[in-house]
This record gives structure tokens, C-alpha cells and sequence, in this order.
């Protein structure tokens, strides 16, 4: 026979001096396992001791049973002690002006004396939810980076984003160059960083340049570099990107916003593997990695006369398309924590996590502009959010799923349905089984057999 556990039950500190009232109180929580103490020792022992997640706490209590000092000191050393406890306070002595100063020091909510049990339990009950939701979210944003880095950086764990990965790490020892394609915000720079990262050119410098961002009398310059008295301006000689990235990576964004002359230019280099800065006239031997990325259609420039195709075949020896963020199931709930753990420590330390309803919109919202997006949302709603939690109104984000285009056929519906919804819920759960089945509401076989079923990776 297997061993029968005992339930674990959560654990509430009631502080409170009347040994009739917390007689009341301790058997009003049967769900709850319940420590008494009647003092400020007693309190910050069963503190350290038990880590309670909820503490009710009567701010009068002796040597003060008429006012609040005793009280307030209390919370405050809660707070200090272990900050993420949830203190709910009673007072009876000018209640509106103790129960604003405690929520001040940190407390989560507050009621009045007399007591109403049954209100009392609500508040209790809430407040542990709340605990045990920021403990989920902490859990999982401190999980994410390690379990589902690849790449030495990129955090990800759609199938999708692992398989560019893994054709990343098997390229990157080679000289080959490399065209990634995608959506503004997909994170093409920080591929490109991860492959200089993983091949031999590693200790060499990864220099990047956005080609769109450089105005075109003086993208030459900045491609090639330039001598002394080249132009009006010109007073030293200067490097060019593909010069000081010699021995390392030279990474062209926007590749596509090189004007005709310059891809000429740049041609020759790929070529012969040799520039000249402008106003030179020695060739400069030169042992520069390229790697470029575009969200322009490139064939279709080539069709129009705007892109030269020998130059599109020499930067494209190897091309790896990147999926959009709405493509990589998963990976937004998954980077939205990390996120909200970054942006939480530099700008809003009270933010802990995200409500469920926050979840479930970023689940369901398209990303139009991918990961960068994301990104400045969270950080948007970290800075603006009033509570603990960011809600999905901090996140300015409409009901999730809105707009959606689904197929009409029911067997394809189910499918596609499923397929996401798995692997919403492996990606929600850092691919615990038990908990995946849980959420979903089936058995840990049928998840299997679904798993199976769909061919999803785990």
C-alpha cells in the first residue's frame, strides 16, 4: 500500500493579545495551519520560524494596548524580516488614519474591530492567494534563463526558436556568411551576437551597424572608413565597421537600405576580402565575418533593380528565416516574466508578478512588433502599475485572441487548438508534466498521449 501524506496546509500568524479573541480566530481557519503569539518576541520568532505566508495583526498590543506604536513596530520588522508576507491589521484606535499609515509600511489590507469573522476570512483567504501567485511568478521568472537558454543568452522554449538555434551553433564555425530573416523586433542582432559568440571569432569584436539608420552620404564612411583630408571634416583617419570588426563579426541590419553604389563596394570586399578607405589608395586586407539581417523582401528588391542579386547570393550562403513571436508558442509569457524581474529591480521594486488575467492576454495577444514590443509594455506596465501584480489593464492590451483568423474546418480548428493550448500550458508550467496536466484539466496519460499525438517536443 502507499503511504498516505498528510495534507500540507498553509500556515496564518495571528498576533493579537486577547486570549478570548484568538481562541475565536484559531478555530475559525480549520484550512489553515494557525500560530498564536501574543507579543512582539513571540511574533518575529514564529516569523523566522514557520515563514508564514498571511499574518493578522492587532496594532494594539502591549506596551501600548491604546495605541499603535507596538503595533506599527511589528509590521515594520515583518517587512524587514520577510517582506513578501501578507500582514492584514486591525486596529480599533482611529481606524481610517492606522489602517492608510499601515498600508504605507507595507501591509496588504486592513480591518476593523470589532472583528467579522466571515469578512476576516475573505481577506485571509485573498491575501494567500496573492502570496501564492507572486510565489509562482518568482519561481518561474527565476527558472526561465537557465532552463530555456540558448544561444548563451536568447530565452526561449518554443521548438521553433531552438531548431534557429541549434542551425545557428552548426554554422557558426564556418566562414559562410549568414542572412537572417524576420519581423522588425524578432531579435536578429542578438542572434547575430550569439553566433559571433559561438564560433572562433569569439574573441574578436562584434561590430554591429544599422544601415537604415545611417544616412547614405555617410554610410560609406561608416562601412569603409576614411583618410585625413578625404572630405570637409575628414581631420584624422578613421576605421570603418569592417575594419574594426577585422578578426571578428561585422553585422549589417538592414542590409537592404544599402544604396546600389555602396552594394558595389561592398561586393568587391566579399570578394576579394579587401577596402579601401575613401581618399586612400592602398588595399587594406581585411578578415571581417559578415553577418546581415533584413525584414525586407529581398527577392522582390532584386525583381525591381534595388538590390544586386550577386551581392544577395554572396550574403546569403546560408539563410535562416526567424518566426515572429505570435509563431513561437509559450515564449511571450516566458519572456514577460523575465522582463517584469528586470525592469521590477530597476524601476519598481513593489511589482512581484503578474495577475492571471495578464497571463492569459499575453497569451493571446499577436505581438505585431515581436519581442520589442513586449518588452516596452512590460516595461511600460511595471512603471505604471499601482499594485503587486500587473494587470492586463496595465498592459494596455485588448481581450486576448481578438482579431484572430481561425480555420473553418473543425478537425484543423481542434488541432491547431490544441497544439497551442499545450503548449501555452507546458511553456506556463516550465514543462512540468504534472502541472502542464493540471492546468489543462486532463490526466498526466492523456497528456501524453496528446504530446505523442501532436509530435511536440518535451
Amino acid at each position: 500500500m502507499s503511504e498516505i501524506r498528510p495534507k500540507v496546509l498553509p500556515k496564518l500568524l495571528i498576533v493579537e493579545d486577547d486570549p478570548g479573541l484568538q481562541a475565536q480566530l484559531k478555530w475559525a481557519y480549520e484550512d489553515f495551519e494557525v500560530f498564536i503569539a501574543g507579543d512582539r518576541a513571540s511574533a518575529l520568532a514564529l516569523l523566522r520560524s514557520e515563514e508564514p505566508a498571511v499574518v493578522t495583526l492587532d496594532l494594539g498590543l502591549p506596551p501600548d494596548p491604546d495605541g499603535t506604536s507596538e503595533g506599527f513596530a511589528i509590521l515594520d520588522a515583518i517587512m524587514a524580516i520577510k517582506p513578501d508576507t501578507k500582514v492584514i491589521v486591525a486596529s480599533g484606535h482611529g481606524a481610517r488614519e492606522s489602517a492608510l499609515r499601515a498600508i504605507n509600511h507595507g501591509a496588504y489590507d486592513f480591518y476593523q474591530k470589532p472583528v467579522d469573522i466571515d469578512a476576516l476570512g475573505l481577506i485571509v483567504r485573498r491575501a494567500l492567494h496573492l502570496h501564492h501567485i507572486e510565489c509562482e511568478n518568482r519561481a518561474l521568472a527565476e527558472r526561465a534563463p537557465a532552463d530555456n537558454r540558448v544561444l548563451g543568452s536568447m530565452i526561449t522554449g518554443a521548438p521553433e526558436m531552438v531548431k534557429v538555434a541549434r542551425t545557428i551553433e552548426r554554422v557558426a564555425n564556418t566562414n559562410v556568411s549568414v542572412m537572417l530573416l524576420g519581423a522588425s523586433g524578432t531579435g536578429k542582432e542578438l542572434l547575430a551576437r550569439g553566433l559571433h559568440e559561438s564560433s572562433g571569432r569569439a574573441r574578436g569584436s562584434f561590430v554591429a551597424i544599422n544601415c537604415a539608420a545611417i544616412p547614405e552620404n555617410l554610410l560609406e564612411s561608416e562601412l569603409f572608413g576614411h583618410e585625413k583630408g578625404a572630405f570637409t571634416g575628414a581631420v584624422k583617419m578613421t576605421e570603418g565597421k569592417i575594419e574594426m570588426a577585422s578578426g571578428g563579426t561585422l553585422f549589417l541590419d538592414e542590409v537592404g537600405d544599402i544604396p546600389l553604389q555602396l552594394q558595389v563596394k561592398l561586393l568587391r570586399f566579399l570578394q576579394e576580402r579587401t577596402i579601401e578607405r575613401i581618399g586612400g589608395r592602398r588595399s587594406i586586407e581585411v578578415d571581417t565575418r559578415i553577418v546581415c539581417a533584413t525584414h525586407q523582401n529581398l527577392e522582390a528588391m532584386i525583381g525591381d533593380g534595388r538590390f544586386r542579386e550577386d551581392l544577395f547570393y554572396r550574403l546569403a550562403e546560408i539563410v535562416i528565416k526567424i518566426p515572429s513571436l505570435a509563431e513561437r508558442a509559450g515564449d511571450a509569457a516566458l519572456l514577460a516574466k523575465v522582463f517584469l524581474t528586470r525592469f521590477a529591480a530597476e524601476l519598481n521594486p513593489g511589482v512581484k508578478g503578474f495577475t492571471p488575467d495578464a497571463l492569459a492576454a499575453i497569451d493571446g495577444w499577436g505581438w505585431p512588433g515581436n519581442v520589442r514590443e513586449l518588452e516596452n509594455r512590460v516595461k511600460r506596465a511595471v512603471i505604471m502599475a499601482d499594485g503587486k501584480l500587473v494587470n492586463a489593464a496595465d498592459l494596455d492590451l485588448a481581450e486576448p485572441g481578438e482579431g484572430a483568423e481561425n480555420p473553418l474546418n473543425l478537425k484543423t480548428a481542434r488541432e491547431v487548438t490544441d497544439r497551442k493550448v499545450i503548449r501555452h500550458a507546458l511553456a506556463r508550467s516550465e514543462g512540468n508534466i504534472s502541472s502542464t496536466a493540471r492546468l489543462l484539466g486532463i490526466s498526466r496519460p492523456t497528456l501524453y498521449d496528446l504530446l505523442k499525438q501532436y509530435d511536440l517536443q518535451h
